[in-house]
């Protein structure tokens, strides 16, 4: 007889017993959003920068458009500060996560 192996998966302070999938064991850990950093929150093309490194920025800024599911999205700075770096340009092909442009 198959002995069934299961670990121990703990939520909200309550221990489960289950089987953990290959998938689920082997996914990358969580990271909080650092607010610096404006990433793609879908694979797009980068139609528009507009800003450039040195430029001063305030919460609510458009940073990037960003050409996606042909819909073109406007990416927001999320806090106030100078630009640090622009990775990208325009018809720059980008994925999900790709850091665009990072605010000090």
């Amino acid at each position: 007889m198959e002995k069934k192996v299961t670990d121990r998966l703990i939520i909200d302070h309550t221990t489960y017993s289950t089987r953990l999938s290959r998938r689920f064991t082997s996914r990358k850990p969580y990271e909080p959003p650092v607010p610096g950093r404006i990433q793609s929150f879908i694979p797009g093309t980068v139609v528009e920068v507009l800003v450039k490194t040195g430029d001063s920025v305030k919460e609510g800024d458009d940073i990037v458009i960003l050409d996606a599911m042909k819909m073109k999205n406007r990416l927001k700075s999320h806090i106030e500060g100078k630009v640090a770096a622009v990775n990208v340009s325009p018809g720059d092909r980008v994925t999900k996560g790709a850091v665009l442009v990072e605010i000090a």
